[in-house]
């Protein structure tokens, strides 16, 4: 049995932020790692997709350019280059090296599981800890639907290993990578058809911004199916045939290619965290406190695995959070404001709460919203789809949350974010002088026209 001072089980995002710190130290670091080294996003989330996504923009682009005065001789799309464009930017290498080169880590490119407290199993050998950080994250949620298992589904991994456009690709799901991955294809060539049990697609989010999302897929040709329901999945000459209930009606759906992407699970059931006194919740997150501390002592939970974001930028908060709490710090994850994006084009960018969510916890709600066909800046690229809101209190005059679909709308959300954390009046934003001509310059305009909810 080896002993270690510190234990890292996964090689998420959060684990390179621990590993700049822990790796100057000269501690013994044991690093565990059963799939491929850098987790899910830069291996099958993040990376790889955003290279399709901007693929998928040129070809899309294209197809317009005869509205700029422009004359393309065609649009064709080699999906052998697109693939390999993306897998060399999804390249894993770095941080491999980065790993297997520092002389104070011990790389283990197994399983482990817990046999004890503080002590893992990874492979023919036990290892223990004075401190352990699980980073094990998450994994696709599979449904149980009848006949599923006689056919080849994708998930969100597998889709990225197609070597040809499909000709119907049927998507399951209509959040974030569903619809991601819908417009994708949808813009490389494919038919493609979205089924979703809710009677709107993402439905964390306000009516308004899955409206809007809704008719820029639809003016872009995807089918989405609300209000239905895969009752059973079965081989089809085409590929696959499912069958949907949508308003009560049974319909049949035949597809090529059949992508579920209905959330994921945490990966805890790998982990035997029972032995090692770590308590789960009901939907099998590791429970942990504002600091990532588990219930064993001198284990923390970091990334998709705690429950607490299911983001790349909340792994590596998490881990900053831990690093803090070592030096004495007080950062906290509940001091964290929610902010995320939808990486469809145009981009969703969001802060803070929703409206819904403002109006539930009985705030003052002012609103302001803003259609990005009267920003100037938004029709000179001739990206007029979506709109800005902005939220406000109005007992404090404080950002309450923010929504921006349209051109930049991940970037810009930044913006809000930044200036929610400092916690100034919507007084002093409205003061700001922003460059011209931008989308972003005309944020501070839309506190004049707040309204009461």
């Amino acid at each position: 049995m080896r002993n270690f001072q510190h234990v890292i089980l996964g090689t998420g995002q959060a684990t390179g932020t621990l590993l700049g710190d822990l790796l100057p130290t000269g501690d013994s670091i044991a690093v565990i790692e059963g799939e491929r080294i850098g987790g899910t996003c830069v291996n099958t989330g993040c990376t790889p997709t955003k290279a399709l996504v901007a693929s998928a923009k040129v070809a899309h682009m294209m197809r317009r350019a005869p509205e700029y005065g422009v004359q393309p001789s065609g649009v064709e799309i080699d999906f052998k280059t697109v693939r390999t464009r993306m897998n060399a930017i999804r390249d894993n290498t770095g941080m491999t090296t980065w790993i297997r080169s520092a002389e104070n880590v011990s790389l283990f490119e197994d399983w482990g599981r817990f046999e004890g407290p503080r002590q893992i199993r990874v492979g023919d050998e036990s290892v223990t800890a004075d401190r352990i950080y699980i980073n094990g994250g998450a994994r696709p949620r599979i449904p149980d639907i009848p006949g599923l298992e006689t056919v080849s589904w994708l998930d969100n991994s597998r889709v990225l290993e197609l070597t040809e456009v499909p000709e119907h690709l049927i998507i399951l799901g209509g959040s974030y990578i569903a619809l991601e991955f819908g417009q994708i294809f949808r813009r490389f060539g494919a038919r493609v058809t979205v089924i979703e049990r809710g009677p709107q697609l993402l439905f964390r989010e306000d009516a308004d911004v899955a409206g809007s999302i809704k008719d820029i897929l639809e003016l872009e040709g995807i089918e989405l199916c609300l209000d239905s329901s895969a009752r059973s999945v079965a081989p089809d000459d085409a590929g696959v045939a499912v069958t949907i209930v949508q308003g009560g009606d049974e319909r049949l759906l035949t597809g090529s290619h059949f992508l579920v992407a209905v959330g994921r699970v945490p990966n805890s059931d790998l982990l035997n965290a029972e032995a090692a006194g770590i308590q789960l919740d009901e939907r099998g997150f590791i429970e942990v406190d504002d600091f990532c501390r588990t219930s064993a002592e001198g284990v923390f939970a970091l990334g998709d695995i705690n429950g607490h974001g299911a983001f790349t930028h909340t792994s590596v908060n998490d881990a900053e959070i831990v690093l803090d709490q070592m030096r004495g710090g007080t950062r906290r994850i509940s001091d964290r404001i929610p902010v995320y994006g939808l990486f469809i084009d145009p981009a969703l960018g969001r802060v803070g709460l929703t409206e819904k969510e403002a109006v539930a916890k009985g705030h003052n709600v002012l609103k302001a919203t803003r259609p990005m066909s009267s920003i100037n800046r938004a029709k000179e690229m001739g990206e007029t789809l979506g709109f800005a809101k902005l939220l406000v209190d109005g007992d404090t005059d404080q950002i309450l949350g923010a929504a921006i679909l349209g051109p930049g709308g991940d970037e810009i959300i930044n913006m809000f974010a930044a200036y929610m954390y400092s916690g100034l009046p919507c007084g002093t934003y409205r003061k700001s002088v922003l460059v011209h001509p931008t989308v972003s310059e005309l944020m501070p305009w839309m506190l004049d026209k707040l309204e009461p909810v």
